[in-house]
């Protein structure tokens, strides 16, 4: 039987995972975590996820019983068969297809399926996943339509009425920052600021006002766009 009231959040250590578990600890009995290995070409945002679920643990009442277990999975083979600028020490372009080279085939896809894997065996009936459409580097595999495609074929292959939910798909940057602050208050958004980590190299040695990052890749460049428009609503 698959609970109504649990769920499993992939949860990268992010800033935009990291609004995504809350979200579902706002919303549900059970929430559990899973990340992935899988071959990045840093492990800063492993560290920062470890960082981040202590820290619900220990600061906030509201959602510490409902938070518990988390996954980590192996998958190493992903990056090795890749050959991607996530998975390699390469400069960021423009790839194939006309895609950034930090696009990583299948991920996504794979992701949630091992999700759906844990969900079956967890009783576990609601996914969720930060992926959105507004402010992003034009993944395929992040588009509304290719994940509510992969819902019915997850469904359909393991018997199942699993719900994948994507609270950020129509979101950008700004106002994923504004439901952090909504959700947990300004303690939550302090906890995204200084613990999440987008960048792309991994950097955790520059700090800046939206937090830590290079501050040149494109992820670190949607990070701080939305946060000065967060923060220009905010006055």
């Amino acid at each position: 039987m698959q609970s109504d009231t649990s769920a499993l959040v992939l949860f990268s250590g992010g800033q935009d995972s990291t609004t995504c578990l809350a979200w579902a600890l706002d919303r549900y009995e059970r929430v559990e975590t899973v990340g992935y290995d899988y071959g990045q070409r840093h492990s800063v945002e492993l560290e920062c996820r470890k960082t981040i679920l202590e820290t619900i643990r220990r600061d906030f009442p509201q959602w510490a019983d409902r938070l518990g277990e988390d996954h980590q999975i192996p998958m190493r083979e992903l990056g090795a068969i890749s050959e991607t600028a996530m998975t390699e020490e390469v400069e960021f372009e423009t790839g194939k297809q006309g895609l950034p080279n930090t696009f990583v085939p299948g991920r996504n896809l794979l992701f949630f399926t091992y999700a759906a894997t844990i969900a079956w065996r967890r009783g576990i009936r609601h996914l969720v996943g930060g992926m959105c459409e507004t402010d992003y580097s034009g993944y395929p595999d992040c588009r509304d339509d290719t994940l509510k495609a992969l819902q019915v074929t997850l469904n359909l292959g393991m018997e199942m009425r699993s719900v994948v939910h994507t609270p950020l798909m129509w979101l950008d940057k700004a106002q994923t920052f504004a439901m952090a602050q909504e959700l947990g208050g300004s303690a939550f958004l302090d906890l995204v600021v200084e613990h999440s980590h987008s960048c792309y190299r991994g950097d955790r040695t520059h700090r800046h006002e939206w937090g830590y990052g290079c501050g040149t890749c494109p992820a670190c460049e949607l990070r701080a766009n939305g946060w000065q428009k967060f923060t220009a609503a905010e006055r």
